[in-house]
């Protein structure tokens, strides 16, 4: 499991083990420069090899103290390098200004005003301006230097940041200030933990790509604010060898009418594809020809309105459903409230709406697209949510649902930490009171209790080919099939989310969302899948 740490975290961590007497500040920082060495020949051999030039740009902090390590490490290898300092080295923090004297025996160190800016004039360019500590914009010589950079179409290539791009907040991923520019790099090496920046927002752009130095401290265990997605196990993929279809769950999945089917099928095939053992798509009257022509094993049930939602429900094998692609927003007003009370733990409602005693279903409701749009207009409706349903907003109908939660995540933040993507998931779950999973390449996934994950498509999970029409309507039949197999509301969410990148990545280019349920099979296969699985329902 890995885990995502804060400014404020990591350096918790460091001053637990300064404090302890386990490693003193000074040996801290030349582990972490040594990190960021040996990152650099091992990203570029070629520059190990023989004499280059390096620019170090080193700042006011610690970080600037690692931009010194690194700069005597490289000068001991037999490189050219050139030192240039932002702000008072007097005012340098102890170990920073110990390693700054140290450089000083070695080499000189001027103004960062005077720092070369292009590709051409160096090697490697390492950028220990800011790192994780930075709280405000960049300003004076940083700003200038980090924006004709960007000017410079080669900027990226032999730039490597240490911990992290300067001008980015490490929290967030976000950029202090709208219109400044920050770093923009080829590689970036963090220390003992990645931090959340790395993985949201403008963090894999800007950070190139990201490795993590280990500097000797202890675990993040209790500390981190979120983890990274990992493959789902194995055992709960696959069936037991007593298994049949009822014991697997059985999905409902509610469609639009005529000419709307599209997207509730999509979903349908993806929560079969997963292993629910049964699907039944609800369709109105009118559609049925429509959808019988397009589907074999999934099964059909007449749903023209809530009555008949209320019918087919009475079959207590159905204990997932998933409402909203295709749906139309009138029809999901309707529809609704109906599985939000079907769904809810506890008594359940019979035919005519009274509430009759009853087990429990141990699946769940997935909301999306047009059942969104009916939450975020529908006060009455949005109480009615409860712990057994996920939520599946994209940016736009993450703001209907959640306009002032939104609204402080779209503002230009002026100093870090910026509030992030994160805090904002985090937040709506709670308000929600069920599992929200917020799409995008830093998808984030949180639950009411706190607990959040980010799903990330991006370095070596980068998945560009899932902008294409369904994939989320996929997605979120994903997340119905694992509900009705019995996974916990966050499990489905999570395993279904890296599933469905997995996906993409295993697709490849000309991917449409039709692909992706039928790649799952050689994905399970990759993660070495198979029957004889316990698979004991939650």
């Amino acid at each position: 499991m890995t885990e995502l740490l804060t400014a404020a975290q990591m350096r918790a961590i460091e001053t637990a083990a300064i404090e302890s007497g386990a490693v003193t500040g000074l040996e801290l920082m030349e582990r972490a420069g040594r990190g960021v060495v040996e990152a650099v020949f091992e990203e570029w051999p070629e520059l190990a090899a023989t004499s280059h030039r390096a620019v170090i740009l080193c700042g006011p902090g610690n970080n600037g103290g690692d931009g010194f390590v690194v700069a005597r490490l490289l000068k001991a290898w037999g490189w050219e390098v050139d030192v240039f300092l932002y702000g008072d080295p007097e005012k340098l923090p102890p170990d920073a200004k110990v390693n700054y004297e140290r450089w000083r025996e070695m080499g000189e160190v001027d103004d960062l005003r005077y720092a070369p800016k292009f590709a051409h004039q160096a090697d490697l360019f390492v950028d220990a301006l800011f790192g994780t500590g930075l709280g405000r914009p960049l300003e004076g010589a940083a700003l200038d230097w980090a924006a004709d950079r960007v000017s410079d179409p080669d900027s990226q290539a032999k730039t490597v940041a240490v911990d992290m791009p300067s001008g980015l907040c490490s929290d967030s991923g976000r950029e202090l200030a709208r219109g400044t520019e920050t770093v923009l790099a080829a590689l970036t090496v963090s220390f003992h933990a990645p931090k959340l920046g790395h993985y949201l927002g403008w963090g894999p752009f800007k950070c190139g790509r990201t490795v993590v130095a280990d500097i000797g401290l202890k675990g993040a265990e209790g500390r981190a604010t979120a983890r990274l997605v990992q493959a789902p196990a194995t055992g709960r993929l696959g069936k037991a060898d007593l298994a049949h279809k009822y014991s697997s769950g059985h999905a409902l999945i509610l469609s639009g009418g005529p000419g709307r089917t599209g997207a509730a099928r999509l979903a349908a095939r993806g929560a079969l594809r997963i292993g629910a053992g049964l699907v039944t798509l609800g369709v109105p009257g009118a559609a049925q020809q429509e959808v019988a022509a397009q589907v074999t094993a999934v099964m059909l049930a007449r749903v023209d309105d809530a009555d008949g939602l209320r019918a087919v429900l009475e079959d207590d094998r159905i204990n997932a459903l998933c409402l909203g692609p295709g749906l139309g927003v009138d029809r999901a007003r309707e529809l609704v409230p109906v599985a939000l009370r079907q769904t809810r733990p506890g008594p359940r409602a019979g035919a005519s709406g009274e509430e009759v005693p009853g087990q429990a279903r141990d699946g769940g409701c997935v909301l999306d697209a047009d059942a969104l749009t009916a939450l975020s207009r529908e006060a009455a409706l949005f109480d009615l949510l409860h712990d057994r349903c996920v939520l599946t907003p994209h940016g736009g109908e993450f703001a209907r649902l959640f306009p002032d939660i939104a609204e402080r995540l779209d503002a230009t933040p002026v100093k870090g930490p910026a509030y992030s993507k994160i805090d904002a998931t985090r937040e709506a779950a709670k308000r929600a009171g069920c599992v929200v999973l917020f799409k995008g390449p830093d998808t984030v996934i949180a639950a009411p209790d706190g607990m959040c994950s980010v799903n990330s498509a991006n370095y070596d999970r980068a998945a560009p080919w899932l902008a294409t029409a369904g994939a989320g309507d996929v997605l979120a039949g994903f997340i119905a099939g694992l509900l009705a197999r019995g996974f916990a509301p966050m499990q489905a969410a999570e395993s279904a989310a890296w599933l469905h990148v997995e996906c993409a990545r295993s697709f490849g280019p000309g991917l449409v969302a039709e692909d992706l349920p039928e790649e799952l099979p050689k994905v399970f296969r990759a993660l070495g899948v198979q029957g004889g699985a316990s698979c004991s329902r939650r």
